[in-house]
């Protein structure tokens, strides 16, 4: 067996780049349709029960024990099976590609037979936190209130709980007659910003000692415009002022630009307004197009010469673009070689 697998790695390594990627295509959708399918057949199992005759109390347990899936994997596919069960239309969905498993698990809630195809073409090829926003204008959720609090010291070690069977009662949710199992959340504390309703979002994170004397004293200061203290009050207009602190040092922003003299195009600086020009015009994302569309990133942007500076290329609007760091250092690549931008001055600046 292990033979086989590495027969087939060593066949990848011979195939060219474009028939790479179009088997890499053909394998994706292979794997989808054999998720939908096993979904579909599981949905049959948990509907005759036959994980009984297998010696499991559980679909669940039947999953992890005799399928050997992931904890996770299974509360993800035994969901989607009974979601699926209610509301067939997501097999084939899936197996399109325009739904995805997590993306079952936010909407099985809130689908209804008077709007589960509405839901499900909204829901196409959305992120997870376009789908929550989905989820949130259906069933809004009311905001919840300020609260700091001090942890309990954190153990050195935390014992690990396994899921010996389904969740039951408060913990599962309903579809028609079928039970529809959350998934299983992590042990550990983490950043979460989750939406409740269309303009309205729960944060939730953890301060430091130091973090906590400078919300008090924020908070000390502010009683004249908010008396309340309401933590989130101060955080927006904190954000707001971190955000045009850093648009002004990374993207030269202002309301009031000076008039700049002009600038030698030879030069590797970069003038404030043709930054500004820039980031406009690019819209404050990578401007990188592959052959599958354009990149979605908006963070560890650059500016990037079209022309590297090194070969002549001129510091000026037409070209220049913004860049993530992983298709700067692509683009730099394909024009030097693999490597060869590493002997030759970076011709980016950071911008974001």
């Amino acid at each position: 067996m292990l033979q086989r697998y590495m027969t087939t790695l060593s066949l990848f390594t011979t195939l060219s780049d474009a028939d790479l990627l179009s088997r890499v295509v053909v394998l994706a959708g292979t794997e989808r349709a054999a998720t939908a399918e096993l979904i579909a057949a599981l949905a049959e199992v948990d509907g005759r029960r036959l994980y009984l005759g297998a010696g499991c109390s559980s679909l669940f347990t039947y999953c992890t024990q005799i399928l050997h899936l992931s904890e996770s994997a299974a509360y993800a596919r035994i969901q989607a099976a009974r979601t699926a069960r209610c509301h067939p239309a997501i097999l084939e969905r899936l197996v399109a590609g325009s739904l995805t498993l997590t993306s079952v698990y936010l909407l099985a809630p809130v689908l209804t037979p008077a709007n589960c195809s509405e839901l499900l073409d909204a829901a196409a090829h959305k992120s997870k936190r376009d789908v929550e926003q989905l989820v949130a204008r259906v069933r809004p959720q009311p905001p919840v209130p300020s609260v700091v609090r001090k942890l309990p010291a954190r153990a050195t070690s935390a014992p690990v709980l396994l899921a010996e069977q389904e969740p039951t009662g408060r913990a599962a949710m309903m579809c028609g007659t079928t039970t529809i199992l959350p998934a299983r959340q992590p042990t550990t504390p983490r950043f979460v910003v989750q939406p409740l309703a269309p303009e309205m979002y729960k944060v939730q994170f953890t301060l430091s000692r130091e973090g906590h004397g400078t919300l008090r004293r924020a908070q000390d200061l502010l009683r004249h415009s908010v008396p309340t203290g309401d933590v989130a009050a101060i955080f927006e207009r904190a954000l707001k002022l971190l955000v045009e602190d850093l648009e002004r040092s990374r993207l030269a922003a202002t309301a009031r630009p000076q008039r700049e003299r002009q600038s030698d195009p030879r030069s590797r600086h970069i003038p404030s307004a043709v930054k500004r020009a820039v980031w406009r015009r690019d819209r404050g994302r990578c401007a990188f197009v592959g052959t599958e569309g354009r990149c979605t990133e908006r963070g560890l942007l650059q500016i990037h010469h079209l022309v590297p500076f090194a070969d002549g290329g001129e510091t000026t609007e037409g070209n220049l673009q913004l860049r993530c760091a992983a298709h700067n250092r692509h683009e730099a690549d394909l024009w030097f070689g693999p490597g060869g931008a590493g002997s030759v001055r970076e011709q980016s600046q950071p911008h974001g």
